[in-house]
């Protein structure tokens, strides 16, 4: 039985009882949506459309046909799939089967596939045969002799190879009328076990995997639906990797309100914005550099995108310039939750929040949560001071999967949430984000938050993106090294950036004492987050060859 690690039975009960966790599962609602609405659209991509009935059926078949071939309950299935139906689907699938399903990048190649699924003991894998000019299959043709569990290939797409089992055939044939479906009560998870696990994206080394209990995530679902206003009239699109935690609305709210999911492939902004036009999409799930793209594409106003009434960036901090500029763009706000794959959601706004906080703060926590800031010796700082955030409450993980030393060293033992980011308060009370603790810069004994000087230095008319970082120093120990992107034409100097910081009144200390311009920062988790590690790697190695 896949049950939550961190999760005790006196925390079941205490958040049952506060109506924050609850019996029912995901599939559950799929279940339920297939029986209330049959003929409304569930959820699509280029290629297919399925009602709640025929994505309810597809479910059902996927499940006798994962039994069928013997897979047995807590056994694990590596998902490697684009956005697309099969993969919203196979999520659901996994729950209902008892099976343990781990979404995975497209973009993970030969080392990264073989470690996770070794490391998870996966019996099954789904992957395209090809996608975007790779060959998934001769990938995983090639690292399966040393993969000894792995027992089933599964595949998308009409056409597969020998050997490899079709997704399509599994959905076509008629299982249910051989096989009592009433049976897959008996095997699927329930409301206190987790079916999926999220793998976690670092800049550098492989991934841990997070448990992600049913409970916890419904609960999330809820969450989002009260703070944004999601109806059944709401139509959702994924446009951002759908392992990525800004995908969480589009699994677990759109099923909760009979909202239909619309699934991007492969993003590009004239794409997005086709598929917004063409399906009428009201809620946009897209992390900044997305937002970066589409604000910066010339063809932006040849499409209606009247629809759109709400969009949530998360997956990284947004600069509140480029949201104030999106917002007035595109006419509708922007709303932000603050979380991680290893923690899950933590605070968020409402819709109904101003400006001022849904672009400038990461809100309030979630109903449930609690929230403390602390000093380096774990105790609460005061007043308007910075701190590391720590986080406890309903909208947590259960810890990581089959690794409690992890569990142990990130949460403290009465269960707090050891973020590792820096922030403070607002005199509101809402909560600022100042820096991750590790990207803190120590310049002779004084603190530089590199996002306060990112965020300022991207409101510069020849700044198109900007990461500032750590860079060795014998004297003063580190020093603040910009690596910044300018605009076209523009020729962004070193001599104009300290001259915009010292007119906007930053402490000198603050400033940094280089800039490299770079035509793109370097990304990690498809272009989610800035590889600073990388960064900081290639100044040190340019201060090394300069002698420095």
């Amino acid at each position: 039985m896949a049950k939550p690690s961190r999760y005790t039975p006196e925390m079941f009960e205490e958040y049952r009882k506060k109506g924050y966790w609850e019996k029912r599962t995901l599939s559950d609602f799929w279940k339920a949506n297939a029986r209330d609405c049959p003929g409304k659209e569930a959820v699509a991509d280029s290629k297919t459309r399925l009602t709640w009935k025929e994505a309810d059926q597809w479910i059902d078949r996927l499940v006798l046909g994962f039994l069928q071939l013997g897979m047995k309950k807590d056994q694990a299935i590596v998902i490697q799939l684009p956005n697309c139906v099969e993969l919203c689907i196979l999520r659901v699938a996994c729950e209902r089967a008892g099976l343990l399903c781990l979404p995975v990048l497209r973009t993970l190649r030969q080392s990264e596939m073989e470690y996770i699924l070794k490391r998870v003991e996966a019996v099954g894998v789904v992957f395209p045969w090809k996608f975007r000019e790779f060959d998934y299959f001769e990938m995983i043709e090639e690292i399966r002799p040393r993969l000894p569990n792995l027992k089933h290939l599964f595949m998308t797409g009409g056409k597969v190879p020998g050997g490899v089992i079709s997704l399509r055939e599994m959905v076509e044939r008629s299982l249910e009328e051989r096989y009592p479906v009433d049976d897959l009560e008996k095997t699927k998870c329930h409301g206190n076990e987790f079916s999926l696990i999220a793998p976690t994206t670092g800049t550098t080394g492989f991934p841990k995997f997070v448990e992600s209990p049913i409970c916890s995530r419904i609960y999330m679902g809820k969450v989002y639906i009260e703070g944004f206003g999601l109806t059944h009239k709401d139509i959702f699109g994924v446009f951002s990797p759908a392992v990525g935690g800004v995908n969480h609305p589009a699994y677990f709210s759109a099923p909760l309100v009979q909202a239909k999911v619309v699934m991007l492939e492969h993003f590009s902004p004239v794409e997005a914005f086709r598929l917004i036009e063409k399906e009428r999409i009201t809620f946009a799930g897209v992390v900044p550099a997305q937002l970066t793209m589409m604000i910066r594409e010339d063809t932006r106003k040849r499409h209606d995108l009247s629809s759109l009434r709400l969009i949530y960036c998360t997956g990284s901090p947004l600069p509140p310039q480029l949201g104030m500029e999106v917002e007035k763009e595109l006419g509708c706000p922007i709303v932000q939750s603050y979380g991680s794959m290893d923690s899950g959601g933590m605070t968020l706004h409402s819709l109904n929040d101003p400006p001022e906080v849904r672009l400038f703060t990461i809100g309030r926590p979630a109903k449930g949560n609690e929230v403390r800031l602390v000093d380096d010796t774990g105790k609460k700082v005061e007043g308007g001071e910075a701190g590391e955030i720590q986080v406890k409450g309903p909208t947590l993980v259960s810890g990581y999967y089959k690794d409690p030393e992890t569990t142990r060293r990130v949460w403290t033992e009465d269960g707090w949430y050891r973020t590792g980011d820096l922030g403070k308060y607002d005199e509101k009370g809402n909560l600022l984000i100042v820096g991750r603790k590790k990207d803190m810069i120590i310049r002779g004994g004084q603190n530089i938050y590199p996002v306060e000087i990112e965020n300022l230095l991207l409101t510069h008319p020849g700044v198109l993106n900007v990461a500032v970082v750590k860079m060795p120093d014998p004297v003063m120990g580190e020093k603040a090294c910009a690596y910044a992107v300018p605009r076209e034409g523009y020729p962004f100097t070193f001599e104009e950036m300290i001259s915009f910081l010292e007119k906007n009144r930053v402490a000198a200390y603050k400033w940094p004492e280089r800039l490299e311009i770079i035509d793109a920062l370097p990304m990690v988790a498809e272009g989610q987050k800035v590889d600073k590690k990388l960064l900081e790697k290639d100044i040190e190695e340019k201060l090394k060859r300069e002698g420095r």
